[in-house]
């Protein structure tokens, strides 16, 4: 029988309620059910049959795909925030939506980055994407690139990311990089405030394997949002896309254009 995890953060009580609310309407029923708060940092126990209902905005859905993504489970967002970019579920449908999705198995599969930091054996994951950026105010980091074996570009700016197309919408919109269709298989390598360098976005396959050294100063590691790890210079970090994707749920396709005209309205994509 498929597991439910309703996740929510502790500070959101409107989340909490409605977490219980599915929990316990879903518990009668015979499912295993349980809220899980993200902010407490366990690691609940899944199974790629497990179902995981976000409830929040944004960051919220973000913190629970790395459940949802370590396990194989499918993932199912409740916009309880303001756009909601990666929300598609309103709190009112949100029975009716793990009704739906218990009873099929549609998703769409959206590409994960992994990245291997130096000197780490544990590798990060992104939904979004991974920053290389300066680790002290009023200084640029310079960042040297390669694709594959091929020496590629270098950076002087405020940071250098990798956006998947989910993220394309995120941090790479808001830093000039170009919207693309979430469901592509590709990477978006995009700088940040670019110093007397290219400032273009440069897109290419999903198959490829960007490495990012940081050069001349130490740098941090941000995925996500979240602040993973630092560089001293000479060290770097390699980003491929991840074996698994991420399995987002939802009973309409993606409205790219209608959530871009939202946002835009809404100050933000």
């Amino acid at each position: 029988m498929t597991q439910l995890l309703f996740a929510a953060f502790s500070n959101r009580p409107d989340a909490i309620a409605l977490a219980q609310e599915g929990s316990g309407v879903f518990s009668t029923e015979h499912f295993e059910s349980q809220v899980h708060l993200l902010d407490l940092d366990s690691k609940p126990e899944l199974t790629s049959k497990s179902l995981v209902i976000s409830l929040g905005g944004d960051g919220t859905f973000l913190k629970a795909s790395r459940l949802a993504h370590r396990a194989g489970a499918r993932i199912l967002g409740v916009n309880l925030g303001r756009v909601g970019f990666l929300l598609r579920v309103e709190p009112q449908d949100l029975i009716a939506e793990i009704r739906s999705a218990l009873s099929n198995e549609i998703c769409e599969h959206r590409l994960a980055l992994e990245i291997s930091i130096d000197g780490q054996t544990e590798t990060e994951f992104a939904l979004n994407e991974v920053v290389v950026e300066r680790d002290l105010p009023g200084h640029m980091v310079k960042v040297e690139t390669t694709v594959d074996t091929e020496e590629y570009l270098s950076y002087v700016a405020d940071g250098l990311m990798v956006s998947t197309p989910t993220g394309s919408t995120a941090y790479n919109f808001s830093a000039g990089g170009p919207v693309v269709d979430p469901n592509l298989d590709l990477m978006v390598l995009t700088p940040i405030a670019p110093h007397f360098t290219i400032g273009r976005s440069v897109v290419m396959p999903g198959h490829r394997t960007i490495r990012i050294v940081a050069v001349d100063r130490p740098a941090v590691i941000v995925t996500d949002g979240v602040l993973v790890g630092k560089l001293e210079m000479g060290q770097g970090i390699t980003v491929t896309k991840s074996p698994l994707p991420v399995k987002v749920l939802g009973t309409e396709p993606t409205d790219l254009a209608a959530r871009l005209r939202r946002g835009l309205r809404e100050g933000h994509a």
